[in-house]
């Protein structure tokens, strides 16, 4: 098969083509699996708390929002926003870091990179066609899942990256859009699941001068009640509506649309997607202190911790008795490498799948 032959071939159908990409993504095994994936809390704390499933359909309801507004392509943006987070491990970014760890110390240098994974996934760890792997996207999409925004220059690419993408130049400004987007939506959900396990408060969050101009927008709504659940509805409104806005008046006017498709910006280039520098100063102030005060919490430490121990004992396991992967996977041996495929095999399980396995291995913990 021809490198060029290995993502895409063109075929007939009533959807556009970035269109029909994000149906496969939706009808895709991965995408069903980000239900039972961490965004911040594990998912059986609780019915409310986000997943990677409910982040990425957010995620992908502000890139369209955005890029409508810009008169770019929603359904290329659509796409990527819908296949992002696919090659997340279970656990969040921890669980990633663990198989990264494990990986290294079995001398596998590259490790593990949840981006590239999110790639791998779309174009060859999915099966859905007889003689190619994969779930047979376009070029735009993959692109812009292997790049997010900047150029990605990892020494573990493998050549045929090298040979189908230009890792000197930015992605679509699609794809750019949907960077922002993940973060808008991150960080108004985090704040609302933090606020409602009651990790952290309004109180906490008056530091952040973002912050306080958002909950001043609720004050002028007369909702003055902050712990009451249409207080935290109105804030996570007000800070998406804000960053959104502020994003699309920044971005506006560097935005041609003869380059929706196109990846021409070099890495020197200024990406045209983003906020004024007083606004991102103010972003990354609040994104601290999130980091401080939720996600460094004792509660989430530990929930982590828990998670990673059970990444490493997956790991470990399967390393020692390869007999117990599924037949999907132990196929795999007989050309792959035993740790890529049992690295694989770790990341595509959910959170509470990864657990009872574990405990199933080793006894309830």
């Amino acid at each position: 098969m021809k490198a060029n032959e290995r993502f895409y071939k063109i075929d007939k159908d009533f959807r556009n083509p970035y269109a029909r990409d994000r149906d496969r993504v939706i009808h895709s095994g991965s995408f069903r699996k980000l239900e039972y994936k961490t965004q911040v809390f594990l998912n059986h704390e609780g019915d409310y708390f986000r997943t990677r499933l409910t982040h990425s359909i957010e995620v992908s309801q502000i890139a369209r929002s955005i890029t409508s507004n810009l008169g770019l392509n929603e359904s290329l943006a659509e796409a990527i926003a819908l296949s992002h987070d696919l090659g997340h491990t279970p656990f969040g970014h921890v669980g990633g870091d663990t198989l990264d760890e494990c990986l290294k110390d079995d001398g596998f240098k590259n490790g593990f990179e949840h981006n590239f994974q999110s790639f791998r996934v779309v174009s060859s760890i999915e099966k859905r066609y007889k003689n190619f792997d994969g779930l047979n996207l376009t070029f735009a999409t993959l692109e812009g899942i292997l790049k997010h925004s900047y150029p990605y220059k990892k020494s573990f690419l493998p050549e045929y990256i090298h040979e189908q993408f230009n890792l000197e130049t930015h992605p679509s400004i699609e794809a750019m859009v949907v960077d922002r987007a993940d973060e808008i939506a991150y960080i108004s959900h985090d704040i609302d699941d933090g606020i409602n396990s009651g990790l952290i408060t309004f109180e906490d969050l008056k530091t952040s001068e973002l912050a306080c101009e958002i909950l001043q927008k609720v004050a002028d709504e007369g909702i003055t009640q902050e712990n009451d659940e249409m207080f935290r509805y109105r804030f996570s409104s007000h800070l998406i509506n804000h960053l959104v806005y502020s994003l699309l008046e920044y971005s506006k006017d560097k935005v041609t649309t003869d380059e929706i498709l196109s990846a021409t910006l070099d890495c020197k280039s200024e990406i045209p997607i983003g906020f004024e520098p007083s606004l991102e100063t103010k972003i990354k102030k609040l994104k601290s202190l999130l980091f401080r005060k939720l996600y460094q919490h004792k509660n989430i430490v530990t929930k982590m911790f828990a998670g990673k121990q059970a990444i490493k004992g997956l790991y470990l396991g399967f390393s020692q008795e390869e007999k117990m992967l599924p037949e999907f996977f132990y196929k795999q041996l007989e050309s792959r490498s035993k740790h890529r495929v049992i690295a694989d095999y770790i990341a595509s399980m959910s959170d509470r799948y990864a657990l009872s396995l574990h405990n199933e291995m080793y006894g309830k913990l």
